[in-house]
């Protein structure tokens, strides 16, 4: 049926999932259809809303068009839409911020309640109830699982020799739960379909709308020194011993940052060919395996351009031995994390002195995007990496601060900073000796002598603060919108 005669099945109050994993995976058609629908009810004076859960961030035409119509009531594990952002940090959506690995055993365990619907990307579907996945994994295993009712949306712009892509494997509850059997990169687990009771499959749509994963920026000074320093400090630890001279698996998180770090590891012909094993999997990745500095790789999503998009579908024969894609559970599993080793790289919104990590919340108290994925690796890492630039905002900004004003990674997970000024190696270090590592070698020179002003007020404690000046900075920011203005004389 079309999306619009789909949308009417969705009721208010429904508990809707969605397929995917960012925008990759994720369903385009149907939801754009609902926010209509819900639209037309708001204009007859009908309440709709509907509570929406997915792998992780979506497209535009999911989270994007669902606020603008003001059809959702409850969201959860994780967004980065901008309009989403602002009617949560309105109080118009409650958003609950969570560790994507924990969303599909928290629906089997109840935790939400019953799932009414489940919206399905496809490249393909069989009679007897067989949906071939797209580019994105996410926890669509469990949602199609528990569901009452499923839709699938078929997307002919995702091909048919996606088959093969996917492993995908859902663990059974405690105290029934085995071992996973994965124990390398490359091991699989589960099927290569999603299969269901037909009879649950409620709607097929159709669409052709491509994937809406934006373009990458170019990199500027500050991205290419990051990248530098993460891969220089990386090759100076296989070089100490301290990794294996094979190298180990890479985690690297989203973004600009984090595509500038693969490229330079791939480009540091001291570090050997590498694989990964990580959530998202980026244009970065595609680029290194076909120079053949990745052999392989294992994610949740195929989250790159469009034009890396169909070159990776151009040569499926090419790509199909070099990469999987999992459900989220699986590729953000701690007890695979810590079996292979990883070496996790993510980006921190803000950072302090003593190495705590803000990763959503701006000042404290307005979301950001979420915590994602980065907590599942950071805790379990064999090496856990952050980085940030020094400064923000033509400097007004330092992502440094004496103290974090919200914390998702703590100092005990975290163990190493790195901007564009330096590494901070934290491992083996006290709290003062942690806050001198960082000072010295990762803040920018404008806020050094701020720092260090701050440490002097500091007295006794095994990690010392001042509880009075430890906002200084954000204080400073928030009445005059420039960090550099605060003031530590007045509390000594």
């Amino acid at each position: 049926m079309s999306a619009a005669e789909a949308a009417r099945l969705i009721k208010n109050g429904d508990k809707v999932a969605t397929s995917g994993f960012t925008a990759s995976g994720s369903p385009k058609e149907l939801p754009t259809a609902i926010a209509r629908f819900a639209e037309e009810e708001h204009n007859a004076g009908r309440e709709f809303k509907i509570d929406l859960f997915t792998g992780s961030s979506t497209g535009d035409s999911c989270d994007g068009e669902l606020a603008r119509a003001h059809a959702v009531n409850f969201r959860t594990p994780y967004q980065s839409n901008k309009d989403l952002r602002k009617a949560i940090n309105a109080g118009e959506v409650k958003y609950i911020d969570m560790h994507l690995s924990q969303l599909a055993q928290e629906l089997r365990y109840g935790t939400y309640g019953k799932l009414d619907v489940a919206i399905i990307e496809a490249a393909d579907l069989s009679a007897n109830g067989e949906i071939l996945l797209t580019a994105g994994v996410g926890s669509t295993p469990t949602f199609a699982r528990l569901a009452s009712k499923i839709i699938v949306e078929i997307n002919d712009m995702q091909p048919k020799t996606l088959l093969g892509m996917h492993d995908l494997f859902e663990p059974v509850d405690p105290p029934y739960r085995k071992e996973i059997p994965i124990y390398s990169v490359k091991d699989r687990a589960g099927s290569l379909t999603v299969k269901v009771d037909p009879d649950k499959i409620i709607a097929v749509v159709n669409t052709s709308r491509p994937n809406e994963v934006g373009k990458f920026t170019p990199l500027d000074d500050t991205t290419t020194r990051i990248g530098q320093n993460v891969a220089s400090f990386l090759a100076s630890q296989l070089k100490s011993g301290f990794i294996p001279k094979d190298f180990l698996p890479i985690q690297s998180g989203v973004g600009n940052v984090a595509n500038a770090v693969l490229g330079f590891l791939g480009e540091d012909k001291e570090i050997p060919q590498f694989t990964m094993y990580t959530e998202v999997i980026q244009d970065a990745v595609i680029k290194l395996m076909k120079e053949g500095r990745i052999s392989f790789a294992s994610g949740c999503s195929l989250t790159v351009t469009q034009p890396v998009l169909e070159d990776v579908y151009n040569n499926m024969n090419d790509f199909r031995d070099k990469l999987v894609l999992r459900p989220i559970e699986i590729s953000n599993n701690p007890e695979i994390i810590r079996r292979l080793g990883l070496i996790s790289i993510n980006t921190a919104l803000e950072a302090d002195i003593y190495g705590n990590v803000n990763s959503t919340h701006v000042l404290g108290s307005k979301m950001m995007n979420g915590i994602g994925g980065s907590g599942d690796f950071t805790r379990n890492a064999y090496l856990s990496i952050y980085t940030c630039p020094s400064t923000q905002k033509d400097g007004c900004i330092s992502p440094i601060v004496p103290m974090v004003s919200h914390v998702d990674h703590s100092e005990h997970s975290v163990k190493v900073l790195v901007t564009e000024q330096g590494v901070a190696d934290l491992r083996g270090k006290a709290p003062e000796e942690r806050a001198k590592c960082i000072i010295e070698n990762c803040v920018h020179p404008d806020y050094k002598q701020l720092m260090w002003d701050y440490l002097k007020l500091c007295k006794g404690g095994q990690t010392a603060h001042s509880l009075m000046a430890a906002f200084a900075l954000h204080d400073a920011f928030a009445k005059t919108g420039d960090m550099r203005k605060a003031d530590f004389a007045k509390f000594e």
